[in-house]
């Protein structure tokens, strides 16, 4: 079964990765491995590849699945709580799947460098530009500098689109997010904006330098992820992260 893996230099036991679109049982449009119970899909396809999902990457349990509102809210693994609504999962306790689903947003990954620390975050614009990453990096114990993040595959910047309203909010919380964003060359009034340029720049103002990925784009590479932006009716990728005793 085909995953994005993170490049990165953490400790041994930790595990991540990001799902693609292929290996599963849904059918068009949500072809082929869909994990998202939202979108319209099958009940039935979706209970499937998500049970495929847990036995052919060997996860530890099966995984809590947020309902995801572009919020900053973060949920603690272990956890024991009815409301599910949050777009990010922190844990330091061993074999606690950190999950988050995206179609064009961006999955970030956190670890701190001894490996008994790990969150996942759904920073798309309105989360990111809120705080979900300082939010989700709010719950590590370990120093900033030791914490290291992965950019999982999200909507390129030759891609996104946005209007001027989205340039100027982000501008509000850091004038230098205006580097992220250049005219669109097609598009009078349009911009096109760089999610892995203003992760990076939020994660730099929180102290963290050890960041990686970013090289992946949802909406050109048809064949491997879904895109909401591409294809509006679509299915959604999972980002896991867990660490073992």
């Amino acid at each position: 079964m085909d995953s994005i893996k993170p490049n990165w230099n953490v400790a041994a036991q930790v595990h991540a990765f990001t799902t693609t679109r292929r290996g599963g049982v849904s059918v068009a449009p949500y072809d082929s491995f869909n994990l998202g119970d939202h979108v319209g899909d099958e009940k039935s396809a979706v209970k499937i590849n998500r049970t495929l999902l847990v036995e052919r990457f060997g996860l530890p349990q099966f995984p809590l699945f947020l309902t995801q509102t572009h919020s900053t809210k973060v949920i603690r693994l272990p956890y024991a709580g009815d409301n599910v609504e949050a777009d990010a999962v922190y844990t330091n306790q061993p074999n606690q799947v950190c999950l988050v689903m995206t179609a064009d947003c961006l999955p970030v990954l956190l670890s701190n460098a001894q490996g008994n620390e790990v969150a996942a975050a759904h920073a798309g614009w309105r989360g990111l530009c809120d705080g979900i990453l300082e939010q989700t990096v709010q719950c590590f114990h370990s120093p900033r500098e030791e914490i290291v993040a992965w950019l999982g595959p999200a909507i390129g910047p030759t891609c996104f689109q946005v209007g001027r309203e989205v340039v100027d909010q982000f501008m509000a919380q850091d004038p230098q997010a205006e580097t992220a964003f250049v005219a669109d060359p097609d598009c009078a009034g349009k911009y096109l904006g760089n999610l892995y340029q203003l992760a990076t720049q939020r994660l730099n103002r929180l102290g963290i330098r050890h960041i990686y990925g970013g090289e992946h784009c949802t909406y050109s590479e048809k064949e491997r992820f879904f895109s909401f932006r591409r294809e509006s009716k679509t299915g959604r990728m999972a980002s896991l992260i867990w660490f073992e005793e």
